[in-house]
């Protein structure tokens, strides 16, 4: 996780030389864990978290920008339970704009490992994908 975290400041700030001034970023599955510890600072302006894993709700109680939770339904890594705990940390915190959806019927990995070909595996990964790129229009500014 470490060197993820290294890697992607070195990232950042290659786009802020550059004159980028708003960046948002997205964790899936251990990915989250990268994201969630740049939320914790001044890296980024926005983060998505997706079937989280590794992420504690001391993480969530340390974040400092907009952030969207989307879990599964069917998740031994992030079950809705512990969810549930970000969201009720995310509530404490009401200076931080936050969302947490728990995806019914899909277990985790559901926003990236899922047959293109089957409908009902489509619709949710769609949908989470949606609310990704929703979350980044209204908070990466």
């Amino acid at each position: 996780m470490e060197k993820g975290f290294e890697d992607v400041k070195l990232v950042i700030g290659a786009l802020k030389s550059k004159g980028v001034s708003a960046i948002g970023t997205a964790g899936f599955c251990w990915g989250a864990k990268v994201v969630v510890e740049l939320a914790k600072g001044d890296f980024i302006q926005a983060a998505v978290l997706a079937h989280p894993s590794l992420v504690t709700v001391d993480d969530i109680k340390a974040v400092k920008v907009p952030i969207s939770i989307l879990g599964a339904e069917i998740d031994q890594v992030s079950p809705p339970e512990v969810v549930k705990q970000f969201e009720e940390a995310l509530a404490a915190k009401s200076e931080i704009k936050s969302h947490v959806k728990i995806f019914p019927k899909v277990s985790h990995g559901w926003t990236v490992r899922y047959d293109v070909s089957d409908k009902e595996a489509v619709k949710p990964a769609e949908e989470a994908h949606n609310d990704l790129l929703e979350w980044f229009v209204s908070h990466v500014k």
